[in-house]
């Protein structure tokens, strides 16, 4: 299915703009302009859901629902939402970190503004466009709304603390208060139209371009989130609407207590029994927004490590079987064979590799695990296999820079040695490294394109506070690289699209 490319990895809200986030603005389409001027094929996005706890991509209050963050207030002027003296060309907002909560309530005012307008008007083609979106969207869209409004009107706690009739999902109790909090519910609908109108605009755009969009599926949902609220009997929950058992991870190398993260278990028993419609849509609704996707925490589909809810380490826990095979049968049967990448790293025990395998699908391959001086080590490019995507790094990586900098000076000269590289053009020579190995698919996070440091870094897993505010403050950097990086593309043959079919064939 894939074809040998490469692309960079930069998230939505990491691209620079005058209004304290990135957005799906002209900045958006001038990276677009970007990888096609490097002949990058793929543009990696971070899950694109409403962010939850910490800021995270991956703790949405939706798996369907887009961040409104993310929609761009001069395209709501073009639209005829908003008046050019509701949009200041300038903030006083960070240039280079996201400030989340100022950006949010700043935003919002924006937008409920531009609602007001729009619930004046009638023949606007806008309008046909939103009872379009709202008719094709079904319960996602319903539901979601629904538990926006219900926070906004409990004081934003989480639905597990509401009154038992709407935490319980009761069918007279939804409605009545459905009706009494309407006009939330059709400002959190018009939300969801705003971003999914931008998103396609950008999309179509980056596909006309031969640039496919990747998207990211985190394996599990936030607890707090309209996809469990709505959608208890998939989930293995208490009398209480509690987590029974909680998701995680068991001790290893890096962690003696492993890592508890919180998440409900889905009761995959329940998810078999109707054919794994819940993930069906899900997926669908990716696809509709991406045009390949990348699957986080791969593993849990063979198995998934479950610890009773009360625990307090993750030793306590035990391997569970997951859907195996029997879930992704489930969407070739009625999506269609999907472009899925797999991450698959850490500790890999021969059934995901074999389910991983079976399925065709390529995992997951970072140089910045590939250094500890072993030449077997599985992460080094003489090691890969073809049906693979090699990265310098993650989103949950150090930059090349900052990794190269915390290394022990055997580490590190070992690593210049395998690269033929220098200090002070590691990032770029281990891009290289990237781009000419046998994997079919090549990926860097654009801070290693432009060689940024530490303080450039994504996310540092483990940690709650401080993570994904990074961003760009000007895209001149990397177009300054542009040309170097198309000329390393086409001499290490990385100038295909990804897939077979053209980019965007799959929302259709």
């Amino acid at each position: 299915m894939y074809q040998r490319c490469s692309g960079l990895l930069l998230h939505v809200t990491s691209l620079p703009g005058p209004h304290g986030i990135g957005d799906l603005g002209d900045e958006a389409f001038a990276f677009a302009r970007m990888l096609e001027h490097a002949n990058q094929h793929i543009w990696q996005v971070l899950p694109l859901g409403p962010a939850g706890a910490g800021n995270s991509p991956y703790d949405s209050r939706s798996s369907f629902a887009g961040n409104p963050l993310m929609i761009n207030l001069h395209e709501l002027v073009r639209d005829g939402l908003l008046d050019p003296d509701d949009v200041p060309a300038t903030t006083r907002f960070s240039r280079s970190t996201v400030e989340f909560g100022r950006v949010r309530n700043w935003k919002r005012k924006r937008l409920e503004s531009a609602f007001e307008r729009f619930q004046l008007g009638t023949n606007s083609p806008l309008h046909s466009e939103y009872e379009a979106f709202v008719s094709a969207s079904g319960d996602w869209l319903n539901d979601f709304a629904l538990y926006q409004a219900l926070k906004d009107a409990h004081n934003s706690r989480p639905w597990y603390r509401w009154p038992y009739g709407i935490r319980r999902f009761d069918r007279d109790e939804v409605e009545r208060w459905r009706r009494s909090v309407s006009r939330q519910i059709e400002y959190y609908r018009f939300e969801q139209f705003l971003f999914d109108l931008q998103w396609k605009r950008l999309k179509r755009y980056a596909n006309s371009l031969g640039i496919a969009i990747m998207g990211d599926v985190p394996i599990y949902v936030a607890l707090d989130s309209a996809d469990v609220w709505g959608n208890q009997e998939q989930f293995l929950l208490d009398e209480d609407s509690r987590p029974s058992v909680q998701a995680g991870v068991p001790p290893d190398l890096f962690s003696a207590d492993g890592q508890l993260w919180g998440n409900p278990v889905y009761d995959w028993d329940r998810m078999a029994a109707d054919d794994y419609s819940w993930w069906r849509s899900r997926i669908a609704r990716t696809f509709d927004l991406t045009d390949i996707v990348r699957v986080d925490h791969f593993r849990g589909f063979a198995a998934g490590w479950q610890v009773p809810a009360g625990a307090s380490t993750a030793r306590t826990g035990e391997w569970i079987p997951g859907p195996g095979r029997a879930l992704f049968d489930s969407l070739a049967k009625h999506i269609g064979e999907l472009p899925i990448i797999v991450e698959d790293l850490g500790v890999i025990t021969p059934d995901v590799e074999a389910l991983r395998d079976d399925l065709g699908y390529p995992g997951m391959k970072v140089l910045q695990f590939a250094f500890d001086r072993d030449p077997k080590n599985p992460y080094l490019p003489h090691n890969a296999v073809p049906v693979s995507m090699v990265y310098t790094g993650t989103h949950d990586n150090d930059t090349t820079s900052g990794w190269y900098q915390s290394l022990a000076e055997a580490d590190r000269v070992y690593a210049r040695r395998y690269a033929r590289g220098r200090d002070e053009t590691i990032h770029w020579d281990m891009l290289r490294l990237a781009w000419s190995s046998v994997s079919v698919l090549a990926c860097a996070p654009v801070q290693d394109v432009i060689g940024l440091d530490g303080d450039a870094r994504m996310n540092v897993p483990g940690i709650a506070r401080g993570n994904w505010s990074w961003r760009l403050d000007s895209l001149d950097p990397l177009t300054r690289r542009a040309a170097a990086l198309r000329d390393l593309t086409e001499l290490y043959g990385r100038v295909n699209a990804p897939v077979a079919h053209a980019a965007g064939d799959v929302d259709d």
